[in-house]
């Protein structure tokens, strides 16, 4: 196979006959960039790296490497400096790339085009990121084209074409766009998998309306696809971003509480319903059908109830949560601690928060293992916000609990401080 080679490039780039007889020449109207040191600094440097490891310099991991650092000013001077150093197949693809994340689409296109007529089909990999890069500026009919041109060329590869076209619509919001997509894999024979029937939720829940979004749904469940986590995930938080918590809960009911693939998730997205407008008996009364049903309460079970008590200030409740906490061996995380610090503060009881801490190992690391959704409902407590900023101070790499609600009473000790001197 006839290589390409840098000594056929103009500057700053130009491709004059790569793998085929005929010729293609694309010239780029850009004004040379300046930074030539630069380039041989850059190339220099590279090759010392390839002769320290003894291994032959390959154009296409250095095109790659230079997408990844971002030098794109010297990446024409780089081109040309490179003189005498084929292209192959993989080099091609690696600027082809290079050129659509710098919006040359002129240029990516005769490449594409060049490797297509080569008889040369990139991976899948190669293709989702140019097709990335015409969805976000919105090349549709690009777009398209691809996906035209590899039903011609290796059609075993056009389902993850289909996906991967998908995805990149319903990342950039395109839903129209990703519909489209999905009709036109369906009508050509094409079933829809677990993946993409969960990912066309997900997008349509992240930039969708409800009503779009629970459309979607029924089209899965007619699919006779199960909703995976990710889109139940996505599904709570767009009826959470909304306020609509009965919405939720008869979500969670249609999707099957008994599911046990999932974990807890569907039991203490239900909690977590009725806890962000404090429905405490009802928040009791499903806790103790979630255990009838055989289910464990985790980490994050408890602290949507510890949460609900701290804010309510039951703290005979939020004893009685710990207690069962430490009964079912679950060890607390800075949000448990969280709840009771917060409660016996926002009471003015703060002498008798030793006490309440006594059964609890203050001598742990900190850690946050709840999920983040539960934050989206009920936010996150003061002592909670104030312990992750302390956290990121580096001189004290090794907190533990009772150092952070030292220096969290302290904290407190001086703002009141100055709240009564004024």
């Amino acid at each position: 196979m006839q290589l390409m080679s840098f000594r056929s490039i103009a500057y700053p780039i130009s491709l004059l006959g790569t793998l085929k007889s005929n010729r293609l020449s694309v010239r780029s109207q850009r004004n040379p960039w300046p930074g030539r040191a630069s380039a041989r600094q850059v190339i220099q440097k590279w090759m010392q790296k390839v002769v320290d490891q003894n291994a032959c310099l390959d154009s296409a991991a250095l095109i790659e490497n230079l997408h990844r650092e971002s030098i794109s000013p010297v990446a024409w001077d780089i081109l040309f400096e490179m003189k005498g150093s084929p292209l192959g197949n993989h080099g091609l693809s690696a600027m082809m790339l290079f050129y659509a994340d710098n919006g040359l689409f002129l240029e990516a296109k005769a490449i594409w085009d060049e490797l297509l007529d080569s008889n040369f089909v990139p991976n899948i990999q190669i293709i989702t990121e140019l097709i990335d890069a015409y969805v976000r500026i919105r090349r549709f009919d690009e777009v398209n084209r691809i996906v035209h041109q590899i039903s011609l060329r290796d059609p075993k590869l056009l389902p993850e074409v289909y996906a991967s076209a998908l995805s990149c619509f319903g990342k950039r919001g395109q839903l129209k766009m990703m519909e489209t997509i999905l009709k036109e894999m369906v009508s050509r024979g094409f079933a829809v998998n677990s993946a993409t029937g969960n990912a066309f939720i997900t997008y349509y829940s992240n930039f969708g309306s409800l009503t779009e979004m629970e459309t979607a749904y029924v089209h899965l469940k007619r699919s006779r696809i199960l909703i995976k986590e990710e889109g139940i995930k996505a599904m709570s938080l767009a009826y959470i971003k909304k306020n609509k918590f009965f919405a939720l809960g008869e979500f969670l009911r249609e999707v099957g509480l008994g599911r046990r693939d999932v974990g807890n998730l569907l039991w203490n997205l239900l909690l977590l319903s009725y806890a962000a407008n404090f429905k405490m008996k009802s928040l009791q009364r499903e806790f103790l059908k979630m255990l009838e049903a055989g289910f464990c309460p985790d980490l994050t079970t408890f602290n949507i109830r510890a949460l609900a008590f701290s804010k309510m200030s039951l703290f005979w409740d939020l004893h009685l949560s710990l207690e069962h906490m430490r009964h079912e061996e679950v060890v607390p995380d800075l949000v448990t601690y969280g709840c009771l610090v917060d409660a016996y503060l926002d009471r003015r009881l703060g002498m008798n928060l030793e006490f309440a801490l006594c059964k609890m190992n203050v001598h742990a690391s900190p850690r946050i293992s709840t999920d983040w959704l539960v934050f989206e409902v009920l936010g996150k407590g003061d002592f909670h916000s104030s312990s992750e900023a302390f956290l990121e101070f580096k001189r004290w790499e090794n907190w533990t609990y009772k150092e952070l609600i030292t220096t969290y009473l302290k904290k407190k000790y001086r703002s009141n401080q100055i709240f009564w001197n004024y």
